[in-house]
């Protein structure tokens, strides 16, 4: 009799606790919208977007505030919006802003293997006029836009973010466990085994790179990037696949690592080789066994 009752009670709140989050949503959407201006920001590669431009076909943008790299709750948020951004997408523009510059954003991005856009708000006033700025001190959370027939931009509604909302599906998952999520920290680290993380990025060295862009982004169904002048940069399913003209015809990946200097002495002692250097911190390898990679420290 008291399991019964205890499962009524529990059917009951979570009716209770639907409808209440039901009216939360209804209420945030209801405040009148108010026009903003087209704030300027810098995307990931550096180049000058518009808030407006962040919608690119859609009516609607879901605009991630995210405290940046530093932050590794804020990382985890990001994780998992990674894995439903292609849903996210069916309906409305979706991007991350951070306070970090474009270079620690594109180093980081690919690092985690993010593959939503991502523009840099360092320098203009977009998070403190919209609250998530204050006193110096950054907060995380959601902002929502809406765009006219005319090119006009409203802010739609805010959501903050923090542990046991409704946008980390982990507090919930932990909630139903013995311990909950007592004692729990995210850590930024993925690779467990050793130091080397794994980016999202790919150079493919071709004999007819536009012969091989055509193949790929009209036949594969990759997207083009960027045109370089060395490179084509294309990307399917988060993945990033650079374009090389070469007749080496070599596939590199990339790894990044806290400590390069140590990193490259382990290598070295392995018997990998260094085939091209950019700078002291940022070099081309191969090992022993036919893996060309990439290797540099992360920012």
């Amino acid at each position: 009799m008291e399991t019964t009752n205890l499962a009524s009670e529990i059917k009951a709140l979570e009716q209770e606790l639907h409808e209440k989050k039901n009216r939360l949503m209804e209420l945030r959407k209801s405040v009148p919208r108010k026009e903003v201006k087209n704030y300027q920001f810098l995307d990931s590669t550096n180049q000058k977007k518009s808030l407006l431009e962040l919608f690119g076909e859609k009516e609607e943008l879901i605009m991630i505030q995210n405290m940046g790299k530093s932050c590794s709750y804020c990382t985890m948020w990001a994780d998992g919006f990674n894995g439903v951004y292609h849903h996210l997408t069916e309906k409305a523009a979706f991007v991350v802003a951070t306070p970090d510059i474009p270079e620690v954003q594109d180093a980081f991005a690919a690092e985690r293997r993010w593959q939503f856009p991502m523009v840099s708000t360092a320098g203009t006033t977009f998070k403190e006029d919209l609250g998530f700025l204050k006193n110096g001190v950054q907060y995380p959370g959601v902002s929502t836009f809406q765009k006219d027939e005319s090119g006009a931009i409203f802010h739609v509604a805010d959501a903050p973010f923090g542990p046991g909302d409704d946008f980390c599906s982990v507090w919930y998952l932990f909630d139903l466990l013995p311990s909950g999520s007592n004692n729990f920290h995210p850590t930024k680290k993925m690779n467990k085994n050793a130091d080397y993380q794994l980016t999202n990025n790919i150079a493919v060295q071709v004999t007819n790179s536009a012969a091989a862009v055509d193949f790929y982004t009209n036949t594969l169904g990759m997207t083009k990037v960027t045109q370089g002048k060395t490179d084509t940069k294309l990307q399917i399913g988060g993945q990033n696949f650079y374009i090389e003209e070469s007749s080496a015809n070599n596939v590199f990946f990339e790894l990044a690592v806290k400590d390069f200097q140590e990193a490259k002495q382990e290598l070295l002692a392995k018997g990998c080789t260094i085939t091209n250097t950019f700078h002291e911190k940022s070099m081309m390898f191969s090992d022993p066994y036919g893996l060309h990679f990439h290797l540099f420290e992360r920012v």
